[in-house]
């Protein structure tokens, strides 16, 4: 699985499934978030030389207006983002929390890739989401991926509008209606939607539903996709 690069070798399908890799394709029991809030929280304590309670702002405030939280840090203090990404998301210690789930690998191994292409679509840099991936080992079914290029100025990342066009364009989408997409953020979900997406919002158990709905869909779990989109699944799986 490359980026922006179809793998499969056959004919790619006109529409385009995409999934969000953290707190997706992973439940969020596994507490990677929680993990890497804290790595997040410290770098911007050591390297902005603030107390840590101001870290903490920072870092809630960033990424309630950004989506990211390195997005506020690169435009407000010029730090290095690969260096952030070292110290972050590749420090975080996955080879012990992620693991293959056999229900994500059969619902992926369902879904019939010759009437849409599957493309990974996340926030998060290539190392880590590789990382990800392979530690549930799903790469193979999946034809590419879009992560947030950390070494790009600007940085891009979900909501923006120019990610999600970059999405399709990598992708290979040429019409809103051809995209299809699932995410654990509402704004993600939301912004997609209003974009022209059909959108899948995963709200796991055990958290609070919004009083608004993000977008055409709500599930609890990855599996409800065969239900609302049962055209993708092969047919003896319906």
């Amino acid at each position: 699985m490359d980026a922006a690069k179809a793998t499969n070798g056959i004919s790619s399908p006109k529409q385009v499934f995409f999934f969000d890799v953290d707190n997706c394709l992973y439940p969020r029991s596994a507490k990677v978030h929680d993990l890497m809030a804290d790595l997040i929280d410290k770098y911007c304590a050591t390297h902005l030389s603030v107390p840590y309670d101001e870290a903490v702002r920072l870092h809630q405030e960033y990424y309630r207006n950004y989506g990211l939280a390195i997005e506020g840090l690169v435009r407000h203090h010029q730090i290095d983002p690969l260096d952030y990404n070292a110290k972050v998301d590749d420090a975080l210690p996955l080879d012990g929390i992620i693991k293959p789930r056999p229900e994500l690998k059969k619902l992926l191994a369902d879904i019939d890739r010759s009437k849409v292409k599957m493309w990974l679509f996340t926030n998060a840099y290539i190392n880590h989401a590789k990382r990800v991936v392979r530690l549930l080992e799903v790469e193979e079914f999946f034809d590419g991926i879009t992560y947030c290029d950390y070494s790009a100025r600007p940085l891009t990342c979900k909501p923006q509008l120019a990610m999600y066009h970059k999405a399709m364009r990598e992708a290979g989408a040429e019409k809103m209606e051809d995209c299809f997409f699932v995410d654990d953020s509402y704004l993600n979900c939301k912004r997609a939607a209003e974009l022209g997406w059909t959108v899948a919002h995963l709200v796991e158990d055990g958290i609070k539903p919004p009083p608004t709905p993000a977008c055409q869909y709500q599930i609890r779990d990855l599996d409800e996709l065969r239900t609302i989109f049962p055209q993708f699944f092969k047919p003896e799986t319906n």
